[in-house]
């Protein structure tokens, strides 16, 4: 019998997801402010909540509910490492580090793998379907905005085991529906999905702190050139 999940979180996460938008850091990229030193954190970050997403989903595999989602061709990890190399060269490993945020979102995707494997439903859904349908306007933008060539720094956005995204959408909304579980745990899953979405938004509150600093320091050195221009 269908849980009918799909929609419950859809419409369970309305308000987690606007507010997870408004925040200024997103609301500058999907207005084409991108600066590249604050992308690149992101692009970090997303690394090591992906690298422990994907790796709790595969150590679950086996589990009934985590079975029913599971999609290989979602994962993101391998793309992220070559925008990493991109943007931090082939020693990107000894440069990058989760930002406290992060260790945050990290810390609950390894508690429940440990002990509550079926709320990575919730993890997967909020960063995988948001990634799937948004992600060609993302790319687009980041594209813009840093002046990027081809697919260079935005491999990310690349689901390339992935032909037809409406079509796979379906697919995956009606993999949530036939999940084996209960509507205790249907509860359970929107809970921790309005969670998720809340680790994301505190994320990039960090990194429109940075970008606000960056910004500040660009201001900071142009002011100071004009002086000595006209001095």
């Amino acid at each position: 019998m269908s849980t009918n999940l799909a929609q419950q979180l859809r419409e369970g996460t309305t308000k987690a997801h606007s507010m997870a938008e408004n925040v200024s850091f997103v609301k500058s990229f999907l207005g084409g402010v991108v600066d590249k030193k604050t992308y690149r954190r992101l692009v970090a970050n997303l690394f090591f909540i992906y690298s422990a997403l994907e790796e709790e989903i595969e150590k679950n595999y086996h589990n009934c509910v985590i079975k029913a989602i599971h999609f290989p061709q979602l994962k993101r990890k391998v793309s992220l490492q070559k925008d990493l190399e991109y943007y931090y060269g082939l020693n990107w490993k000894e440069q990058i580090y989760p930002s406290l945020a992060t260790q945050t979102y990290i810390k609950r995707i390894r508690n429940i793998g440990e002990y509550q494997p079926e709320l990575l439903v919730a993890h997967a859904y909020t960063r995988y379907m948001g990634d799937l349908s948004g992600g060609q306007i993302l790319k687009r933008i980041a594209q813009t905005a840093m002046n990027l060539s081809s697919s260079n720094g935005t491999a990310f956005y690349n689901f390339q085991d992935i032909e037809d995204d409406k079509k796979f959408k379906t697919i995956y909304r009606e993999a949530l529906d036939s999940a084996p579980i209960d509507q205790l745990q249907v509860k359970a899953i929107i809970a921790e999905a309005n969670l998720a979405f809340n680790l994301n938004m505190k994320v990039f509150q960090e990194l429109n702190s940075n970008f606000i600093k960056i910004m500040g320091m660009l201001l900071l050195s142009a002011v100071t050139s004009l002086r000595r221009k006209f001095m």
